[in-house]
């Protein structure tokens, strides 16, 4: 007689687990929603004209799929946060625009996130945004595959993924879960560790292969900069030289900092939220290009909010991408390596950047291009 002993590992079972819609499974504040029955189902739906959050209680995720329904009835941005810290500041954030009309090509319609200190850095993320087919009525059904690093989202069809996010970029491995928005919320699904062969590897972004990236900087301490100060540095005059300045000197502290995978150099990741409402800040940001000859090079340059770049101690640029306002950049005042270009006269030998970032509304970062490498090499680059 064989006896055969099967061993189960426990800690890689997987569980499908329904969340009921109820005040039971959740934490929310019964001012603004309300736990009902709607097309059949349980469901979380917004008061009037309410703006709503609930909170998973008693639930940690790390990997595995996540799955619900959601119905438009308002405008906004309803989504999904997971992996939150206990706090509630830092994690990643799914959410769909809803204003109106959509198709699969406006690639606005989908947005993926990281929440960092209580702050989305969308206008940092122009690349994790895609479009999808939305209903206005009825339910819209939202698929999260995440394992690792990478995420998938699927939008009404399940057989191809409307967003692909190859890097996840909030602090988290793991935590809660959030519901958000003027909207109906129905069907959740929890999958753990169910990633439909996702690898948990972080993938491809395009920026890796790209050298003329300018990747190595060092920074100062940002500064409460309110709006009406500006920065003072020396200028020609009819008179002689205007020579009153507030500009980083030999006393100026500066601590090394690295462009993340993307190439962005984020300073919402190093520096937190901004202290006050509406609150200005600023930091400097330097680097060094060395040039095997004098030349002029193009360099295409991202930022949020405002920049004042000098070279080798000489103003060349004073830009804003202010948000909704006429003077944001293409595209609608999101940091991008499109924003803007300037030409850059390098003198032979080294080459000192400098940069004053100033920064007041969500993400703040810069990404820094050239237009090619000939004769050139960056600081730290070996």
């Amino acid at each position: 007689m064989r006896i055969f002993i099967v061993l189960i590992c426990f800690s890689q079972l997987s569980f499908s687990q329904k969340i009921p819609m109820d005040a039971t499974h959740w934490e929310h504040d019964s001012t603004t929603v309300e736990f009902v029955m709607h097309r059949g189902v349980l469901a979380a739906k917004n008061k009037p004209n309410k703006y709503y959050q609930i909170f998973l209680k008693d639930h940690i995720f790390t990997n595995g799929t996540i799955e619900f329904d959601v119905e438009l009835i308002g405008q906004g941005f309803p989504g999904i946060n997971f992996r939150m810290s206990e706090d509630r500041k830092n994690g990643d954030n799914f959410y769909i625009r809803s204003f109106g009309e959509t198709t699969p090509y406006i690639r606005t319609t989908l947005q993926y996130a990281a929440i960092m200190d209580g702050m989305s850095i969308w206008d940092l993320s122009d690349e994790y945004q895609a479009g999808a087919t939305i209903y206005k009525e009825g339910w819209n059904h939202i698929k999260l595959i995440v394992n690792g690093k990478q995420m998938k989202a699927y939008v009404n069809d399940m057989e191809k993924p409307a967003l692909i996010v190859p890097e996840l970029e909030g602090w988290q491995n793991s935590g809660g879960i959030s519901l958000s928005g003027n909207v109906i919320y129905a069907n959740l699904e929890l999958k753990p560790n169910i990633t439909e062969n996702l690898s948990p590897e972080a993938g491809y972004i395009s920026a890796h292969n790209d050298t003329r990236y300018l990747r190595n900087w060092e920074v100062t301490e940002p500064i409460n900069f309110p709006f009406g100060k500006d920065i003072e540095f020396p200028l020609p005059s009819m008179y002689g030289k205007i020579n009153s300045s507030n500009l980083p000197d030999s006393t100026t502290i500066w601590k090394p900092i690295k462009a993340e995978s993307r190439a962005i150099v984020n300073l919402s990741r190093e520096y937190g939220l901004y202290t006050e409402q509406d609150g200005r800040r600023l930091a400097w940001l330097r680097t060094s290009i060395t040039s095997t000859s004098d030349q002029e090079r193009t360099l295409n340059l991202g930022f949020s909010d405002e920049v004042w770049v000098f070279i080798n101690g000489a103003i060349l640029l004073v830009d804003k991408n202010y948000f909704g306002t006429p003077s944001q950049k293409e595209p609608k005042g999101r940091c991008t390596i499109i924003n803007t270009s300037i030409k850059l006269p390098l003198k032979e030998g080294e080459n000192e950047i400098m940069i004053g970032l100033a920064n007041y509304f969500y993400g703040w970062g810069l990404i820094a291009r050239l237009d090619k490498m000939d004769g050139i090499t960056f600081k730290n680059e070996k």
